[in-house]
This record gives structure tokens, sequence and C-alpha cells, in this order.
């Protein structure tokens, strides 16, 4: 336990935090900030990881909550086997469609995944109303059953699954990071040929990232579809493509909480903004080109140093970076060992 601590604690702090900021804050938005964080996370493992831009990332967080919402309008009345629904569903699409697109270069990755956002927004709008029920949605949150400890019926209790969703998608990345895995993610990156020559399948590697990181939007697609009680087009539009990259950047692509500080900072401008403004995007522009201006890896790259200075005097320990990157004191020899 105590190593579990020292390892993920700053996971379970950052979590508990966000928690008790629903007892001051509205509750739909933290809510919706939580969800955002883990459909993003998926944009930034792609990006910061394995260094591929992906511009549809709204089709597999739209692939997941159809899926969950045509269950539970159709099949099925409990909200948790529509959630194992949903993301069955979306590893099935990211393993499958993932074993073509991962073999394209990064320009046309991005290009293939948008154009594959155009096709799904197409399907649910026009080629499948009669199921999907077009523009109108699939309304279903009568049917949802009451279930067991945690109702999903009650936001409060979709919260709590929400929160503890994400705890497990934090820690499974920072486990990742420590892997060899995530070592060679980072090698694709930096170097996908070096890679090849020590023997690794850069294919496999590229191709299980895809799926985790696809997996994770769908999963933040059925949570979606759960907590609203409908889905619509509206959550495949091509227009949207840019929201998870924009979030991405302003947060840190590849650091662990990038994906948590561009959701709390985006969806605060998106809501107090657009209040106020009816062109409120162009503030996020702005603050965009002076984050990226200031470094590439957005707010992380300022708020990740104290928080880690902080880890370690609570866990008695220096934490490591969290995105695989090498301790600057080693990098630059002055950590106390030999060079």
């Amino acid at each position: 336990m105590p190593r579990l601590l020292r390892t993920y604690g700053d996971v379970f702090l950052v979590f508990a935090a966000v928690g008790l900021l629903r007892l001051v804050l509205p509750a739909p938005y933290v809510t919706h900030v939580v969800l955002f964080s883990i459909y993003t996370m998926g944009f930034s493992f792609l990006l910061g990881r394995l260094g591929r831009v992906s511009f549809g990332q709204p089709a597999y967080l739209g692939i997941g909550a159809y899926a969950t919402g045509i269950y539970l309008h159709y099949f099925g009345t409990n909200p948790y086997a529509g959630l194992l629904v949903g993301v069955a569903v979306g590893v099935l699409f990211s393993l499958t469609i993932g074993a073509l697109f991962v073999r394209l270069s990064s320009d046309y990755f991005a290009l293939a995944n948008l154009a594959l956002c155009t096709i799904c927004f197409f399907l649910f709008q026009k080629a499948l109303v009669g199921v999907t029920r077009g523009d109108t949605g699939l309304w279903y949150l009568a049917r949802i059953s009451r279930t067991a400890v945690l109702d999903l019926r009650n936001p409060d209790h979709v919260f709590i699954v929400t929160l503890l969703t994400a705890v497990a998608v934090w820690v499974l990345v920072k486990y990742i990071d420590r892997t060899v895995y995530g070592a060679a993610c980072l090698a694709v990156k930096s170097n996908e040929r070096k890679l090849e020559f020590l023997g690794y399948s850069t294919f496999r590697v590229k191709w299980a990232g895809f799926i985790l990181a696809n997996t994770f939007a769908a999963l933040s697609g059925s949570l979606y579809a759960v907590y609203l009680g409908f889905v619509s087009p509206a959550m495949v539009d091509p227009v949207r493509a840019a929201e998870v990259v924009v979030v991405g950047l302003l947060g840190g692509v590849g650091s662990v909480y990038g994906p948590l500080l561009g959701s709390l900072l985006y969806i605060a401008m998106q809501d107090l903004l657009s209040a106020v403004v009816v062109y409120w995007e162009l503030f996020v522009g702005v603050l965009l080109v002076l984050v990226m201006l200031g470094g590439e890896k957005g707010l992380a790259a300022t708020l990740e140093p104290l928080a880690r200075k902080g880890m370690g005097l609570l866990f008695g320990r220096r934490q490591s970076a969290g995105n695989g990157e090498v301790d600057p004191g080693r990098r630059t020899g002055q950590s106390g060992e030999g060079v």
C-alpha cells in the first residue's frame, strides 16, 4: 500500500481535489470537465507519446456514445451493461480501423481520421436515420433502470462513477509510462527507425496505442450517453474535431495532467465567455497562441514541476515527470551520480 501511494498518490490527491471542487462549483461543470478530460487523454496519448495528430476523435467518442445509446434505447435498461457495450464496440472499432490507419504517415493519418469523422456524422445523421433517428437523436433517460449502490439515474452517482473511471484511466496511463511499452511509444515518436533496428514491431506499438487512446474516447462517449440520457449526431460533428486538439494543446500534450488542466480552462471559458461574447473562440485562440509561445507543453509545463515537489514532500521521494521523460538532473549530470 505505501508503494502504491508513492507511485500513484498524486493521482488520488488530484482527483480528490476535483471531487471537492464539486462542493463549490456547479455540479454539471465539474462533471463535464472530468468527462472531457478522459476524452482528451486519448488525443494526448496519441500526440504526446506516438506523435500522431488525429482530427477524428469525435468519431470514436460518437461510436461509444451511440453503442451505449442504441443498447439503452432498443435492447436493455441497465446502464452499466450499456457502458460495457459502448467500450466493447469502441475497442472492436479501433482494433479494425487502427490496423489500416496506423500504417499511414502522420499527415495522412490526421486526414484519414478527419474523413472518418465526416463519414460517421453522415451515417448517424442520414444513412442510419431509421435507427439513430437523425438530428432528433435517441432519448432513453426514462428507460434507464435503477442500479444498486451507485444508481446512474442520479447525477451525483454518475459523477462518482465518472471520477472513479478517471482515476483508473490516469493510473493506467502512469503505469504504462513506467513500462517498456511506454518507452517504446516515446521511441516511435522520436525515432521510429531506431526502434525497428532494435527489433521492435513499430506497427504493433502504434496499433496498441491507437486502440488504447480511442478506447478512452469511446469510454468518455459511453459515460456522456448515460449522463445525458440521449445521443445525437452533434456529438460527431466534424466541426467539433478541433475542440479536443485545442484542449490538449492548452493543457500540454504528453503530460499526465494536461488533459485535466486544459479541460478545466476550456470549459470554464466556454461557459463564461459564450454568455457575454458571441465569438468567444477568439479569446481561446489568443490564449492558445500565448501558451504555445511560452512552451510547447502548455499549462502542465508550469504547474507539474511544482506539483512534483509537493508530492515529494508528502510521499517522501521525488516524483517522476509522469510523461515518460528523463529527470532533468540526470539529463545534465546533476543528479549526484557519475556521468
